[in-house]
């Protein structure tokens, strides 16, 4: 299990809100063409919230920390899930 601080949280949902971000501007057609206007914002906050977190050059832990957070949490053993 991977134990994440607030500002490591804070990162990697930065990093999350930036891919999005970019899926969303660079497939559309409309859009495409002022993706780097419409980045700069999502990508200066993540800059500042990965550097903040000590996660600057750091990818290897900066994915485990999004994977974590992109995994749902495991069942609680005698806990009916559907409840």
């Amino acid at each position: 299990m991977t134990t994440i601080s607030a500002t490591e949280r804070a990162a990697a949902q930065a990093y999350l809100r930036l891919l999005e971000s970019t899926q969303a501007v660079l497939t559309d057609p409309g859009l495409a063409p002022y993706a780097g206007m419409m980045l700069t914002s999502p990508m200066a906050e993540a800059d500042e919230a990965l550097r903040a977190a000590g996660l600057a050059g750091n990818e290897d832990r900066l994915l485990r920390l999004v994977s974590a957070l992109r995994t749902p949490p495991a069942p609680v053993p005698g806990r009916d899930p559907a409840a």
